[in-house]
């Protein structure tokens, strides 16, 4: 890897750590202040919305400037956003803002890997930045945790400044003030993040102009015939993960009998089973073999469907982990080729910015479709195994387009490509 790949890692670990320790943090803030239990959900949709609404503004701006510059101010404003709570504004609008920010380092962080590697290695890349990802994932969750226990805050809360008199009166305040220490470690790891030499020119400010440029490049990449393969791809597995998170805790509880807190357990599961995968994908899957890892997909269905008949928790851990081996090993080589293909045709931030917008809209929807089945009535048996069967079906109908493309096109030769104008849609 070239120098200042794993500053890079390093500067995503600390922040993305930060990011999750504060959803923790910001929800204790919220049962703190006696909000509604509704907020606590809304916590994360405020945090969503930022990628989908601000999408035609953050890709632009990714490409304006050295990416490393990007992620430095993108990290300032997740900061501003944990003083914002500091200061008594209420967490669902700090929490928007952090979101904003991290919208707006998404583009920077994988499309510097475009900028500073060769095509032959995003897959390596990506699997040691979604795996870096995964673990800061699992620490972050564990950190916020720690923070707001009685031991660590009080702990905290005896810290006395001189001269310096801060509102830092509660335990999630205190686990806050630490949080913002970690988005600092981040800020200065940004610094020294190298410069890829990629001429960067400011697009155009007028909003007009920006949205219709970002609708043009979602189209764009939309009909690209491997564009559209790995853009379906990442914005069903996306969505999967994330309506995964309260699968695994419903179900547990009416399969299981486990409270709470031992699901959390259940979801480290699939964590671990993602981190093996995107290990496992980075060592063994080529950018120009990443299409062979479509049926991978149908199979992440299929297990889904076949955990309604586990009854006993070391089955269910084992299908759990497999679910997010399967799902990391997929998600790691269309991630690479979805980003190589972006490069391609429009440049690193702008592709990463429809990425982020197509996979939050998955996010928003998949949720919501898993949402609408339990309001319905539905069993959680049958919800998962209509989700389940969704995913298989989707990911079939996948395949059988991208065969489809094959016929009228050859892939490899797309995938070679290193010029937009050799790109070819349909």
């Amino acid at each position: 890897m070239k120098r200042g790949f794993y500053t890079i890692i390093a500067a995503q670990f600390f922040s993305s750590l930060a990011d999750n320790a504060l959803l923790i943090a910001a929800i204790a803030l919220l049962r703190d202040l006696d909000q509604p239990h509704w907020m606590t959900p809304a916590l994360k949709q405020c945090f969503v919305v930022s990628y989908v609404v601000f999408a035609p503004v953050v890709g632009a701006f990714a490409d304006s400037m050295a990416k490393g510059r990007v992620m430095l101010i993108t990290n300032a404003v997740k900061f501003a956003g944990c003083a914002l709570m500091l200061f008594y504004v209420h967490p669902l609008l700090s929490y928007a803002l952090v979101g904003l920010g991290a919208a707006a380092y998404s583009p920077a962080k994988y499309g510097i890997l475009t900028e500073l590697l060769p095509p032959e290695k995003l897959v390596v890349a990506n699997g040691w930045m979604e795996g870096t990802t995964v673990a800061s994932i699992i620490l972050g969750v564990l950190l916020g945790g720690a923070l707001i226990t009685p031991r660590v805050s009080t702990r905290l809360l005896g810290i006395d400044l001189p001269l310096i008199d801060l509102p830092i009166d509660t335990a999630p305040q205190a686990a806050i003030a630490v949080i913002m220490l970690l988005y600092l470690v981040a800020a200065i790891v940004n610094w020294f993040i190298p410069d890829t030499g990629v001429d960067h020119r400011a697009p155009s400010v007028n909003p007009l102009y920006l949205v219709r440029e970002f609708s043009h490049c979602v189209g764009l990449l939309w009909r690209d015939r491997l564009g559209q393969i790995t853009l379906a791809t990442t914005t069903l597995f996306w969505g999967a993960a994330a309506t995964m998170q309260f699968i695994v805790i419903d179900w547990s509880a009416s399969s299981l009998a486990l409270s709470l807190s031992q699901s959390t357990f259940l979801q480290g599961a699939v964590l671990i089973g993602a981190a093996a995968g995107t290990m496992l994908a980075a060592a063994l899957v080529s950018l120009r073999r990443s299409v062979a890892v479509l049926p991978v997909g149908v199979a992440v269905g299929v297990i889904l469907m076949a955990i309604v008949l586990v009854t006993k928790l070391s089955l269910a851990i084992v299908l759990l982990v497999a679910i997010g081996a399967c799902t990391g090993f997929f998600v790691v080589p269309m991630n690479a080729l979805l980003q190589h293909r972006g490069h391609v045709l429009m440049g690193a931030g702008h592709s990463i910015a429809v990425q982020n917008f197509n996979e939050n809209l998955g996010i928003l929807v998949t949720v919501g479709m898993y949402a609408l089945m339990l309001r319905g009535g539905l069993p959680i048996n049958v919800a998962i195994m209509l989700f389940g069967a969704f995913i298989s079906v989707a990911m079939l109908l996948v395949i059988w387009r991208h065969r489809y493309n094959e016929t009228e096109h050859d892939s490899m030769r797309l995938i070679g490509a290193d010029k937009p104008g050799t790109a070819t849609s349909d």
